[in-house]
Parts: structure tokens; sequence; C-alpha cells
């Protein structure tokens, strides 16, 4: 089987970086360059070098039009507008396309699924192992608890995330939806201020801490009468995320183009 070709989108920032060094030290892909934003002191770098990982014996640019004409995929974790720019490139060139962009409103969504025509669409709030057990796990144990028992998503980041709840917040609270078969948004708690009267019933309560250097940590918190269960995740390092990046473009090299999620990479969709 050949090499898996991939681009790096974002190579010059510390989540581009550590996808490099992943794709690096992957069998059966190597980096074919990275993309960054106009006017970027990083284009002409190695994306290799710049990751502390040696040449790649390619550069990085602010035009992805050459790259994506000769790449087999692209890795994207950078923001929802260039996320969306992305989509219709790689729809266009009919490669893979893991997107690792969290933040996107709801009618933004829509464009992936139709990308997904024609690409291979790898799209997750976050792709670690870990987590998506965690997403697993949530959605199991809310479809077991009932209504008795008050669900809160807690997650802190650290102090430049720019979008609040995170991606990952959302995949969890959608999960514990799922597992008690209601209408996440009908439902979902996003803040609390002031004289907010008792909880109601069967509301899904996000809260959002920002501060330091936290890679990210996740708590999703079942209170019930006189007892309390909670799942947690804490991600120690970026490179969880690039690995499962870099996973979830091997898996989908030999799949038909379509919309999907790294439940369906680890397998876990059914869980």
């Amino acid at each position: 089987m050949s090499t898996l070709k991939l681009v790096v989108a974002g190579a010059a920032g510390r989540m581009g970086r550590a996808i490099t060094r992943v794709i690096m030290e992957s069998d059966g892909a190597q980096v074919a360059g990275g993309l960054e934003y106009s006017g970027s002191p990083s284009i002409g770098s190695d994306p290799g070098a710049l990751a502390g990982s040696g040449e790649t014996g390619t550069t990085i640019t602010d035009d992805p039009l050459p790259l994506l004409t000769r790449c087999d995929g692209i890795i994207d974790f950078t923001t929802p507008e260039t996320s969306l720019f992305l989509a219709e490139l790689a729809a266009q060139a009919r490669i893979i396309h893991v997107v690792g962009t969290t933040g996107f409103t709801p009618e933004q969504e829509k464009a992936f699924e139709a990308a997904a025509r024609h690409a291979r669409v790898v799209k997750a709030g976050n792709m670690s192992l870990g987590v998506n057990l965690l997403v697993a796990l949530t959605r199991k144990v809310a479809s077991l608890l009932g209504p008795e028992f008050d669900i809160e998503v807690v997650e802190m980041h650290h102090r430049h995330k720019v979008d609040a709840p995170s991606g990952t917040a959302l995949m969890l609270g959608q999960a514990a939806a799922d597992g008690r078969g209601v209408d996440m948004r009908d439902n979902a708690v996003f803040c609390r201020e002031g004289h907010t009267g008792p909880r109601e019933e069967g509301k899904i309560g996000f809260a959002t801490l920002r501060g330091g250097s936290v890679v990210g940590d996740h708590t999703v918190v079942f209170a019930g009468p006189e007892e309390r269960l909670e799942l947690t995740h804490r991600a120690q390092s970026r490179e969880i995320f690039a690995r499962g990046a870099v996973r979830a473009a091997l898996w989908a090299r030999d799949r038909k183009p379509g919309l999907y999620s790294m439940m369906d990479v680890l397998g876990l969709s059914d869980m």
C-alpha cells in the first residue's frame, strides 16, 4: 500500500507541530506540506524542522491549491472559517479531510454534509481515544440512570481557547441527551447567573473554566439523591489529539465519501 501523503493546516501552531511530529513518526504516512495564513513568518519553512523533528523536504505555504492537488488528505485544526474553506477544496479534490476544529454554528455544520458527498470527512470535537470512550460511556450511563440524576458537564482549557463550551463538552452533552432520548439544545443550560430558581429536572448543565496552560479536562457529573457518579478525562498533551487525527486519516483512505466521526474510526458507534 502506498504511503498516505498528508498536508497539515495551521502547521506553525502548537497543534500543527504536534500533528507534523506524529505523521513523521507514523508508518504509512508522510508530510506533504503545510498551510498557514497569508503573511505568516513561517511561510517557506520546512514543517518538520519547525516541529523539531527534522526535514521533510516540503515547505509551508499560504496557497492550498497546489498542495491539495498532489496529496491524499489534509488534517485541519484551525478556525471555523478556514475549515469551511478547506472543506470545499477537499471536496473538489476528492481527498480525505480530517477536521478537529470546533466552534461551528449549526448552519456551518451543514457545509460538511455537502462536502462529504465527494470527500471522506472525519470530523470530531475531540480526536483522542480516551475522550471518545468517555462519550460512549456517558451515553450508556445516561440511558441507565433516571431523571432524578442531574447531569452537569464541566470543562477546563488553557487561557487562549476562544470557543466555549468546548467541542468536547458539547459532544458529551449530546451523548447524555442521546442516552436520555431528548434533544440536547432544548435541555442545555449554558449559563447561570443571579436568582435562577431551582434546577429544572432533565436539564443538562455546562460549566466552562479557562486558565493557564490546561490542555483539556472534562468531567460529566451524574448527581442523584445521596450519591454522585463522575466520569473524567484529563488530557496531558496535544499529542493524543494528533495521534487520533493521523489514525483517522489512515482509516479513511479506503472508505467511500461520507461524513464520519471518531466513533466510526474507533469502532465505538454501537457501544
